[in-house]
């Protein structure tokens, strides 16, 4: 009698513990990101005032390529970038091989951002530069996503305002996707700076922010993308199908959200190629580290412990019946 009552008070408390943990996980994912009617229209050199409605990635391309620039308080930052991107995509080298557009996304800032970029759209007035205005600040993921969800590109770069990857690194990055998604199927083409570990770029770094990328990556092999060197670059190329199948199933806007990409890629069977690259640090970064290494933690098993259960999925797309 006594064993049975241990028993069922053992099974009791187990799914108790269960119940516990599950409601912990319910309350700490992130809801789901809403995107508001202004959101889905973009300002440019040639419509200044009025807000023109943006491609969808569900509809297809209109540009061989577009660089999604998430952009928070980057006032400062962003010309210097916009200046070697527009410098490198209209070079002799590609003129009349590759049309594109870039799509900045500000990101809710508080500072004159979205103002700024329409300056530069006017002086790049050339070139299609597209700028959306997210209504609040809802993280680095949340505004990639957003560009990626709205961007008319064949292909679908996401680079960093701050400017610190090489631009002319695309062209490494384009060869690596011809090669492993040819013909428009499904890739993903990594920027890496895992080369550089040694270099004197990374090991002036701040001794903490050495130890959160040397823990990421510990975390990283548990978590399952293990085998990308680098997911944290913000240097990333996809073709559009698979856009199309990663980033309607993304669910963190945190800046942890490389690994949901790839976690997904790898859920989806979706290859990717991991590209060496230029790097250097800039200045002005917005990431706490301290902050910033609970975040992760808490994120990273959030993300895993929603796929493993099912709550989290993305579905491949569907063959196309002849």
């Amino acid at each position: 009698m006594e064993q049975t009552t241990l028993v069922y008070g053992a099974v009791i408390l187990l799914s108790g513990g269960v119940l516990l943990l599950y409601t912990a996980l319910v309350f700490w994912s992130p809801p789901p990101i809403v995107t508001h009617e202004s959101e889905k229209k973009y300002l440019s050199h040639a419509s200044p005032t009025k807000p023109l409605p943006l491609t969808r990635l569900s509809e297809p391309s209109t540009v061989d390529l577009t660089v999604v620039v998430p952009a928070y308080n980057e006032t400062e930052r962003l010309p210097d970038m916009m200046a070697a991107t527009v410098k490198h995509l209209t070079s002799a080298g590609l003129k009349g091989k590759r049309t594109f557009e870039i799509l900045i996304v500000d990101d809710g800032s508080s500072d004159k951002t979205s103002v700024t970029a329409l300056k530069l759209a006017t002086k790049y007035s050339n070139c299609d530069v597209k700028v959306v205005t997210l209504e609040k600040n809802i993280g680095k993921g949340g505004a990639v996503r957003h560009g990626m969800l709205y961007g008319g590109g064949e292909r679908l770069l996401m680079a960093d305002a701050d400017g610190a990857s090489r631009i002319e690194d695309l062209e490494e990055l384009w060869k690596a996707m011809d090669d492993i998604a040819p013909n428009s199927a499904p890739g993903v083409v990594v920027g890496s700076r895992a080369h550089l570990v040694k270099s004197e770029a990374v090991v002036k770094r701040s001794f903490l922010r050495n130890v959160l990328m040397y823990g990421l990556h510990t975390i990283l092999r548990i978590v399952g993308v293990g085998h990308i060197r680098d997911t944290q670059c913000g240097f990333k190329l996809f073709s559009r199908s698979a856009a199309q199948q990663i980033f309607p199933a993304q669910h963190l806007p945190t800046w942890i959200f490389d690994v949901e990409l790839l976690l997904l890629a790898k859920q989806l069977r979706i290859p990717v190629a991991e590209v060496a690259i230029e790097w250097h640090e800039v200045a002005g970064s917005k990431l706490n580290v301290v902050t910033a290494s609970v975040q992760m933690l808490r994120d990273l098993l959030i993300v895993r412990a929603n796929h493993i259960l099912g709550r989290w999925t993305a579905r491949p797309a569907k063959a196309k019946s002849d």
